[in-house]
């Protein structure tokens, strides 16, 4: 679907001179013409085109405005294919008019610029093979057929090379029809393995949130956001106690499932707005964006009660697991979102120090955290 997708952008994006050479084209048919006795023919010719190019403009405003962007991609193809047959069909007609005269002179100019139009539709749709084929087939066909039944050798003549050029044109269309399609299709294969790469460089490998380098790079632009609107900020920062003792005792698998698990956790208990992120070993960041410093305590406490109720099984044991939390909230004296999380991993340690399993505050005398130290 993506790779349709680009191909109704390419389309739009190369056929959008399109209408204003079919007029200019058509121009410079009729003042060479004029000379040559077909007056009836062009005023309402050039009339009719003009129509169909202003129609066709405010398809391009309308695709490229969004303005019809209900319709699916199946739609906006029809209506292209649409318009496209109605100005293709305009100026095969005027042409055979303008051939159909005793004039050879006149035959061969009207005949030339048919063929000039046609080989401009190969490049103006080449996206999509079957309109460029339409758009030849429409414009050169009614003359050509027109001239290969005449008596004159000349004309038979003149038809022939017209045919020659449409054998040409459902060859040339047909090998850049496939070339096309390969390259978009690579094209949307490199984006989509450069989003999977980019994604796999930001996300930790093991629980699946941001790494330190994106976690900080979000948090940067997370902290300037509530900055600039005022909107209060808070960061909370997660250690697993004695996440090196579960590894020299049950081994890394055994502390990468505790991991995995504290990450459920915590994730579980957080907004899609939120930011988490794994900033090395067993060390967890979260910054909550709307949120104050009672809030965040909050928070910080169901998860920390939902962690203590990991149950672990490793082999014939039960792991017991608990994590120390510090919590922050960025006033106005936090100048950058380093100094909130500093502030953060001061009052995790301070919960450390004091016995583990708790969350503190960076305030130490903020009511709401001494309800957890």
């Amino acid at each position: 679907m993506q790779v349709r997708t680009d191909q109704l952008q390419l389309l739009f994006r190369q056929s959008l001179p399109a209408p204003y050479g079919s007029v200019g084209g058509a121009l410079a048919l009729s003042w060479l013409q004029l000379d040559l006795g077909n007056r009836s023919v062009i005023t309402p010719w050039l009339i009719t085109l003009c129509l169909a190019a202003m129609v066709r403009l405010a398809l391009f405003r309308d695709y490229n405005c969004r303005l019809a962007s209900h319709l699916t991609i199946a739609r906006w193809e029809g209506v292209y294919f649409a318009t496209l047959v109605f100005t293709s069909g305009v100026w095969g007609v005027g042409a055979f008019l303008l051939t159909s005269s005793n004039n050879l002179l006149s035959q061969v100019i009207t005949l030339f610029f048919a063929v000039g139009m046609a080989g401009s539709a190969i490049s103006a749709y080449s996206a999509y093979r079957y309109m460029a084929l339409t758009a030849v087939g429409l414009v050169l066909l009614p003359t050509t057929l027109w001239l290969l039944i005449q008596p004159s050798t000349e004309q038979r003549l003149l038809a022939l090379t017209s045919l020659a050029f449409c054998a040409f044109v459902v060859r040339a269309t047909r090998e850049l029809s496939r070339a096309l399609q390969s390259l978009l299709r690579l094209r949307r294969e490199l984006e989509i393995q450069h989003s999977i790469a980019s994604n796999a460089a930001r996300t930790d490998d093991l629980t699946g949130v941001n790494n330190r380098r994106a976690f900080n790079e979000k948090a940067e632009t997370m902290f300037a956001y509530t900055r600039r609107y005022g909107v209060p900020l808070c960061a909370l920062l997660f250690d697993i106690d004695h996440f090196k003792q579960i590894n020299d005792t049950h081994g890394h698998a055994a502390g990468d499932k505790v991991l995995q698990a504290v990450v459920r956790q915590i994730k579980s208990a957080l907004r899609e707005a939120d930011l988490c992120g794994r900033l090395g070993g067993e060390e967890f960041g979260v910054l909550l964006a709307g949120t104050n410093m009672q809030e965040a305590v909050q928070i910080a406490e169901r998860i920390r009660l939902a962690v203590q109720a990991i149950k672990e099984p490793v082999n014939d044991t039960t792991l017991q697991v608990t994590i120390s939390v510090g919590v922050a909230e960025a006033d106005s004296a936090c100048a950058d979102v380093s100094t909130l999380l500093k502030q953060a991993d001061a009052a995790m340690y301070r919960a450390k120090s004091n016995g583990r399993n708790q969350v503190h505050s960076c305030y130490a005398q903020a009511p709401q955290a001494a309800a957890f130290q």
